[in-house]
């Protein structure tokens, strides 16, 4: 999916087994961004780097987001599949991020396979470059993306959170 400016983004709190997070959402109700509270202040920043003419509010999620969030952290793991997103990125980021949508919860990958399915399999560091720059935690699934030898590695919502949203997908998948 490909971002267009918003006049509005809406920022809303949402309790989760893991931690509150941010749900950023545009005047369609299409999200915008997804982080933990921990780093609202770097999706503060990302939000109004990319969407500059943007007013910012805080307010309720859109009642569609929120439901796929409770559906997603009551054990539906694929609730998060059908969530419209919309990301300012490069084209390669934006590929990227697409390709993260594809990996089906409960299943894992790593940077290398990612670079293949990209079509550039020798660019697993800029493959891992994008996955890290994701602006949509869990709704492109970023978390499900581990180093080859099977290691958890990189999650910018934490290692712990990680862990859990695995855990979490296989147990439900």
């Amino acid at each position: 999916m490909t971002a267009t400016q918003p006049d509005h983004i809406t920022v809303s709190t949402f309790q989760t087994p893991i931690g509150t997070a941010l749900i950023a959402s545009d005047e369609d109700g299409v999200l915008r961004a997804f982080n933990w509270t921990d780093y609202e202040d770097a999706m503060r920043a990302w939000l109004a780097r990319r969407y500059p003419q943007a007013r910012m509010s805080q307010g309720a999620a859109p009642a569609a987001l929120a439901e796929a969030f409770c559906a997603y952290f009551a054990g539906q793991a694929d609730a998060l599949s059908t969530v419209a997103w919309r990301a300012a990125g490069t084209p390669f980021q934006l590929q990227i991020w697409n390709l993260l949508c594809a990996i089906p919860a409960g299943e894992t990958i790593s940077y290398g396979e990612l670079a293949r399915r990209a079509g550039r399999p020798t660019a697993s560091r800029a493959a891992g470059a994008a996955n890290g720059r994701n602006p949509l935690a869990l709704v492109v699934p970023c978390h499900r993306v581990i180093g080859a030898g099977g290691a958890l590695t990189g999650y910018a919502g934490g290692m712990q959170r990680k862990a859990w949203l695995l855990d979490h997908e296989r147990a439900a998948a």
